[in-house]
This record gives C-alpha cells, structure tokens and sequence, in this order.
C-alpha cells in the first residue's frame, strides 16, 4: 500500500536521485525498506554507485555532434537508449498499477523492459498493457523444471523477445532490514496464481514471496541446465548475475547470447565487486562472442556511457524506476525516462560520440 500523498510537479525533479525521498514519503515503510535494502551490511550497495562516479572521462573536439543518435540494440530489438529496466519484484508496492505502468512507459520512450518471475501482475497483464514494447522476462529457475519450462512458453506467446536467467539466488541474502520489519513479500504475485488461496486464477497468491523463493525456486540449478533452458525456447537467453571472468567464459561455453553483470542490487552477497568495476574483466574474458550488459548503480547518464566505455552493449536500471513509479505512476516513470534520455544525449555531445558506436575504451581514463 502507498501512501497519498500531493501531486509532485514532476518539471522539478531534474535527477533520479530526486525520486527517492518522495518514494520514501509514498511507501509503506517496510515495503521502502525491502526496495532500498541490500544484504548484510549494505557495503555493495553504495560501492556499487561509487564505482561509475570514480571513472574519469575522457572527451574528444572538434567531433560533428550536429545529430546525436542514442539508439542500439539489446538482444536484438531496438532501444531508444543503450537502457533496459532491470527486473524487480512486486512492483504493487510502490503503486497499484505496478509492471503495467512501468511497461506503457517503457514503451512509450521506446525503452526495453524486463518483468521478473515474482512480479505483481502477470506476463499475460503485462502484455496487454503494453503490446507495442520491448518486453523480456527474467527467470528464477523453479524447482519443478516444468514450471520454469512454462514460464519460458508463457513468456515467449505473449511477446517477450529474451529470457534472462537469474543466476546468483540459490537462497535469498541476510537482508536485515527484512529480518528487522518481519518482511516477507506476503503480496499479491501475478504469475503464481496456481499456489495458495487463488488457485486457478492467474491473477495472484496472497503466499509469502519468500515461501515461494524458499519452497520453488531451484537451489539445485548448475551449469548443466543452462541447455535445457535454452531448448524450451528460440528467444535469446541471457544469464543475469555473473561477476568473474571464469563465469563469463563458461556462459559462452553453455551457448546462451549474452550475460548481465550483476550482484543482484546488493540484495545477495555483500561485499561483492562492483558491477562497473567487473565489467571490464567479464567484457575481456568473452571476447566479442557474446552480449554484455551491466546492472547495478546507474544512477546518470554519465555512467551509461562509461558502461558503453568499458564494452558493454547496454545498462539496466532498476531502483531509481521503481522510485519515480512510487512517484507518480506511469508519469513518474516517463519522467525517470527522459531524465535518462536528455542526460545520456547530452554527455554524447560533450565526449565527442554521436552515435553508441563511437564511444570507445579510449574514453574513460585507467
């Protein structure tokens, strides 16, 4: 539940920053406190944003910056902005119209945009909401591989182009906020209707989201499964939550397209590497035979195309999304957006790259 709250003059809001302190004042408490939390001692979380900020650009002159193309390509499909919006759960705690909201204004700017397994609504919803976007659908493997294989299916018919396989939730991290605000993600989730109460109905379970975590997803998964994952479907298969070198050439042995790298938002194991400070490593070890994308503490435009810098295709933000959707709905998100999209043209312009295409390693200092 959320609280209501004044309408935000949302001409106001000038950085994703901004959208915290008002998604605060709207959240229930608890419900803030499972969005804004990480694991353990929350170290990861802040080094994560700390390590685009300590990058050190490198821009270029006299480059004819006249026209600036932002847009490229993740898995495949278009992208107004070298940005996807990460997966994250339960997006009804921050506003009743959750992933729909976000999906329509996604589509809108053109953005990609990935629906987690434990979403509010279902990826049958989330498609009708918004048919004309860009949509993927993140996958906890479940420990019955028939349902995992029938989430891949539902998500391919209803339009979803990639799948993307979390790979670092065996078990969920110590997040002591949770532990402290007897959290557990008892809130309607759209996709698993056939548990609990709703049985049937592809509308919610009223279950703990954590029971299902501890009781259905596969702690089991290994690299063995990755082709049976891939067998289900002729979507692109991305692993989501790789961080070393050693990972990143075992996922190009495996077959899938491409890999996030991730830690997961700081929600798993602390005290892990920064995404932007692993990009370069997982970038070197596939060597081009993949696509790679970061997640984790993009905050601006500015990191974006330090991520670009460093090799990877796109980013994936997810906090500061589900902050403006606290905001103000679908409004809130398209602002976030444009944010986004004014920000990244911007800095293009400046580091002399008017296309994705030329921004290289020689423009970012180390």
């Amino acid at each position: 539940m959320t609280a209501v709250l004044p309408p935000v003059d949302l001409r106001r809001i000038v950085k994703l920053a901004e959208f915290e302190g008002l998604a605060r004042a709207a959240m229930e408490p608890p419900a803030y406190d499972y969005v804004a939390g990480g694991a353990w001692d929350e170290l990861s979380i802040a080094e994560a944003e700390a390590a685009w900020r300590r990058r050190r650009l490198r821009p270029r002159v006299l480059v004819d910056v006249d026209r600036i193309d932002p847009s490229t390509t993740m898995a495949g499909s278009r992208a107004s902005l070298p940005i996807g919006i990460a997966p994250m759960a339960a997006c009804g705690l921050a506003h009743p119209e959750a992933e729909t909201a976000v999906a329509r204004a996604a589509a809108v700017a053109g953005i990609p945009f990935a629906l987690s397994t434990m979403s509010s609504h279902s990826i049958e919803d989330v498609a009708a909401a918004a048919p004309d976007g860009v949509r993927w659908f993140q996958l906890y493997a479940q420990r019955d591989p028939s349902r995992s294989r029938g989430f891949v299916e539902r998500a391919e018919a209803a339009g979803c182009t990639a799948i993307l396989v979390t790979v670092d939730l065996p078990v969920l991290g110590y997040r002591e906020r949770d532990i402290r605000n007897g959290f557990d993600l008892s809130v309607p989730l759209g996709n698993f209707g056939d548990i609990g109460p709703d049985h049937g109905s592809h509308r919610g379970s009223a279950d703990s989201g954590y029971d299902i975590v501890a009781g259905e997803i596969a702690r089991g998964l290994v690299w063995d499964d990755v082709g049976a994952i891939r067998s289900w479907t002729r979507l692109p298969v991305f692993l989501k939550g790789i961080l070393t070198a050693e990972d990143a050439r075992l996922a190009v042995d495996h077959g899938v397209q491409g890999i996030v790298v991730s830690n997961h938002g700081a929600r798993q194991l602390d005290r892990t590497v920064a995404p932007a400070d692993a990009l370069e490593e997982v970038v070197g070890a596939v060597a081009g035979r993949l696509e790679v994308w970061a997640d984790g503490g993009v905050r601006r435009g500015l990191d974006v195309l330090t991520a670009l810098a460093l090799g990877a295709r796109g980013v994936l933000v997810g906090r500061p999304i589900l902050y403006a959707l606290a905001t103000a709905g679908e409004a809130g998100v398209a602002r976030a957006l444009d944010i986004l999209h004014q920000e990244t043209i911007t800095a293009m312009a400046l580091l002399g790259s008017p296309t994705v295409a030329d921004v290289t390693r020689a423009h970012v200092a180390g």
